[in-house]
Order: structure tokens, then sequence, then C-alpha cells
């Protein structure tokens, strides 16, 4: 049932009219595998090289949509801390499924590619514990200490694949 907010009332067309354009989904990325929390961060660390308007616009929109919160940082006063939260990381298996068709389909780069290489090949098992240890990250939910880090299994296998193709 059409409302006049959506277009449908369809899953898919709800989903992609909140993360479908060419940058959000791309900004909670880099949240969640490259640990980028503040606005500097995300603006500079960008392999796609997001202009400072867009990427002010879609935090904006993500904040809006309930996918990201934003806060003031402890350590430092005058920056902000962008969170994830549990919707956004519940795109966890969305998005590696979007990489796994892109690593089958697309022609992409090895050492950008590796993370979502590491997380297929762990299956939902390995996508649940991430999930967790964003929920720790950006909820402050603890998790057991003697479990293993997969943002640090997925990072060093970064810079492995960095320096193998140095």
């Amino acid at each position: 049932m059409a409302t006049e907010e959506h277009r449908s009332g369809c899953p898919i067309n709800l989903s992609l009219e909140v993360i479908g354009d060419k940058w959000s989904l791309l900004v909670i990325r880099d949240m969640m595998f490259g640990n980028r929390r503040h606005y500097r961060e995300l603006l500079t660390n960008s392999e796609e090289r997001i202009a400072s308007n867009i990427l002010g616009d879609r935090l904006r929109k993500l904040l809006a949509a309930g996918l990201v919160t934003r806060t003031q940082d402890p350590h430092h006063k005058q920056r902000q801390l962008y969170s994830l939260t549990e919707p956004a990381i519940q795109l966890v298996p969305t998005l590696v499924h979007l990489g796994d068709w892109g690593r089958h389909h697309l022609p992409v780069s090895p050492e950008l590619s590796i993370r979502a290489k590491v997380l297929s090949d762990g299956g939902p098992e390995l996508w649940a514990a991430f999930m967790d240890e964003l929920r720790e990250q950006h909820l402050g939910m603890p998790r057991p200490p003697d479990i293993p880090s997969v943002w640090h299994h997925l990072e060093q296998a970064y810079q492995t694949e960095l320096a193998r193709n140095a």
C-alpha cells in the first residue's frame, strides 16, 4: 500500500529509499570496516573521495533515518563521534552479500575486496561475531573478553593484501 511519503510499501523499495543512493552504504561501510567514527576520518580516508557536502548530507540523512547517532567525542570536546545503530549493524549480512556479488561479477581490487572475502568465507557465524563486536564499539554492549577481534582479523587480512600488492 503506497503512502504519500513513499513510492510503495515494498520492503525493497523502502530500504532503497533509505540506503539506495551512491554514498550511504559507503559511509556505513567505512564506519563498519574502517572504524571511521569522525567526520574528518570519513572525509579524508574515503577510497571513493566523497565530497564534503555529500558526506555532510549523507550523515544527516543517516541520522534522520536512525542508522547513525552523533554524540560529542568524550576525548575531544570539539569533535563529534558517529556511531552505528542496531539497524545499521544488522546491515552486515547485506554488505557481505553485496561485496560477495561484486567480487564475483566486477573487476575488484584484491586489497579492497579482501574483507568481503574473509567475511564471506567465515559465514553467518563470523558475521554474528562481527556484529557483536560492532555492538560493543558503537552501542557499548559488552561481549566476552576471550573472543578474538573480527575487526583486527579483517584489518590484518587487508594489511597483508596491501603488502602483497605493493
